[in-house]
């Protein structure tokens, strides 16, 4: 008899018998078809599956605005839209752009910066819940889902940046040699979405509400990272605070990006190295963290 046939005769015995099935499966070295691999083991997996994930969110990419009439220029025009409005009512209403250098630019970093960390977690966080079927019909790490998504974003960001360099310069702010930091900063800020995605993708996939207050967390978000308003000005010196609450508010992540890339673009704004730091740290953290904690949870997802 063989080995195969062999476990299955002692499969169907040790059932009559009352031997756990457990240790049947352990003796013959047989696996759980859905067990967790170990953390190297499943970062492996994820890079053999890089043209799968890549591709995946190129297809998703293409098809999300294709019943629109404008199609690709939602991408741009969202960002363009809210800015905006956010211009009227703290430019133009409230004044901020009176004691703002270039407001329009400023306004403008931070609302296409925040938004790129904004869709990724956003969408993070559906990407379990929303690809049930899938993780149900195939084997394949559940991770590549939230890194699609993330991927995505990073796509439709690369459109938006260049009408946000277009618009800087109109602005009157030079090219300079910080402009090659460009890349690194949406490279960190990359590495944190990613992170964040991921630990969403894991919160989204058990807490049904967190789709219903994700809107309330990120609005909250958004009002707290500086992005239509200078922290130092309104939380030291209109609320006359103390500066560590500025600083406190500097570190927040999505404000960390969000004024790294406003000292490389505006010349008024200098670089100012903690806040590179700060961007270093988060994403570090993030990825490390987000990877695993999402990994903790694999052979979960999908049930239920």
């Amino acid at each position: 008899m063989s080995q195969p046939e062999s476990a299955v005769a002692d499969a169907q015995a040790g059932g009559r018998s009352g031997e756990p099935l457990a240790k049947l499966a352990q003796r013959y070295g047989l696996r759980r078809a859905i067990a967790r691999p170990r953390f190297p083991v499943y970062l492996r997996q994820l890079w053999e599956r890089r043209h799968f994930i890549m591709t995946y969110a190129t297809s998703r990419n293409v098809s999300k605005y294709s019943n629109s009439a404008l199609g690709q220029l939602w991408q741009v025009l969202t960002p363009l839209l809210n800015a905006g409005i956010y211009y009227v009512m703290f430019g133009l209403i409230l004044g901020g752009r009176g004691t703002i250098h270039n407001y329009p630019a400023f306004l403008l970093v931070g609302m296409f910066v925040f938004t790129y960390t904004q869709r990724s977690v956003t969408a993070g966080a559906k990407s379990i819940s929303g690809n049930l079927s899938m993780i149900r019909a195939l084997h394949f790490p559940r991770a590549s889902l939230p890194l699609a998504y993330t991927i995505q974003e990073l796509q439709q960001l690369a459109i938006s940046m260049g009408v946000l360099f277009a618009i800087v310069l109109v602005t009157g702010e030079p090219i300079t040699l910080l402009w090659l930091m460009i890349p690194v900063v949406l490279l960190l800020q990359t590495m944190f979405n990613i992170g964040a995605s991921l630990v969403m993708a894991r919160v989204g996939s058990t807490m049904r509400d967190m789709n219903q207050l994700l809107p309330f967390i990120m609005r909250t978000w958004l009002y707290a990272s500086g992005v239509f308003f200078s922290i130092q000005e309104k939380v030291v010196q209109a609320a006359e605070l103390p500066q560590w609450v500025a600083d406190a508010m500097y570190l927040n992540p999505a404000a960390s990006y969000i004024e790294f890339m406003r000292d490389i673009l505006i010349q008024s704004h200098p670089p100012r190295w903690w806040i590179v730091w700060s961007c270093v740290f988060w994403a570090v953290f993030a990825l490390i963290f987000g990877f695993w904690y999402f990994w903790r949870a694999e052979e979960r997802y999908g049930r239920g």
